[in-house]
């Protein structure tokens, strides 16, 4: 059977949501976790620190690395990447997980949030990928089964994701264009080949605090649990495990390739019991 055990996993933004419930998921196979996040202390509002995740990852079979991060600072970036690398051997894997979110039009959307959302999203996403892909090089080689997964859409140029919220998909489609670039450029490199680079992307909405801010109650109730998410990287992680990047350049979705590996009853991931499927509400970028 595949397994993550021993495979060291960088994640960004994993003190809640869907990063946290990607760092258990690859725990219980005993992996080695490392948790990035701004929040060291609890919060009065959202649950979850590195701390705390970092806690949860062992109580769950894993072996953890808690590190406080901005990923806008790329040289923060660069040191944690290194004390991760030097802590577990190496790195196997990079979540770039970690976003920021405000959906305004142009007019009501202040260029500090556009700044966030840009150094949160697609920059953070390039600097940790470029941090990460010396040590993936040699995981590729010397272990297989390298991967970069970022957590964004597939590329829609319909103006209807643009037209509300044009700040946020420029962002989001950023860390898209890096899966896009870095997929092709590492794949033209012998070295760099095994390296897998994809993006993931949900079917639906997920129940997360970023839904609970932006969306309106009956949206976070006709969502799904950030378990699918987790499931479905966990997917991808561990097939296609013999050194060579046999899947790369994907927009994956979360539905679609847990359901190639073989699940056709979704039911338990709905934030709502018995909600169909078709109930439930699609999420961005999607037609």
């Amino acid at each position: 059977m595949p397994s993550l055990k021993d495979k060291t996993i960088f994640i960004t933004g994993a003190t809640r949501g869907i990063g946290r419930e990607i760092a258990l998921r690859c725990a219980r196979d005993g992996a080695n976790i490392v948790v990035t996040g701004k929040t060291a202390e609890a919060h009065s509002r959202l649950p979850g620190t590195i701390h705390s995740v970092a806690a949860e990852v062992v109580a769950a079979g894993g072996n953890a690395l808690a590190v406080q991060l901005d990923v806008r600072d790329d040289v923060a970036v660069a040191a944690a990447v290194a004390q991760a690398a030097a802590k577990f051997g190496g790195i196997d894997m990079l979540v770039n997980n970690a976003s920021a979110i405000q959906l305004t039009d142009t007019q009501n959307t202040p260029m500090k949030r556009f700044d966030l959302m840009w150094g949160v999203n697609a920059r953070a996403t390039f600097a940790c990928s470029q941090a990460c892909i010396p040590h993936l090089e040699t995981a590729a080689a010397e272990r297989g089964g390298a991967h970069i997964l970022t957590l964004s859409p597939p590329l829609n140029l319909d103006p209807k994701w643009f037209e509300a919220h044009t700040a946020y998909t420029i962002s989001k489609y950023g860390m898209s264009l890096c899966t896009l670039g870095i997929a092709a450029e590492l794949a033209a490199d012998a070295a760099t080949a095994g390296i897998a680079v994809n993006s993931l992307w949900p079917r639906t909405t997920i129940a997360t605090a970023a839904i609970a801010v932006n969306f309106p109650p009956a949206i976070l109730q006709a969502s799904r649990t950030p378990a699918i998410m987790a499931d479905a990287a966990y997917v991808i992680f561990t097939r296609d495990r013999d050194g060579r990047a046999a899947a790369s350049g994907n927009f994956y979705i979360d539905e679609d390739v847990l359901r190639q590996s073989g699940v056709m009853d979704f039911s338990a991931y709905a934030v709502t019991p018995g909600t169909p499927d078709e109930k439930l509400f699609k999420d961005l970028f999607l037609d």
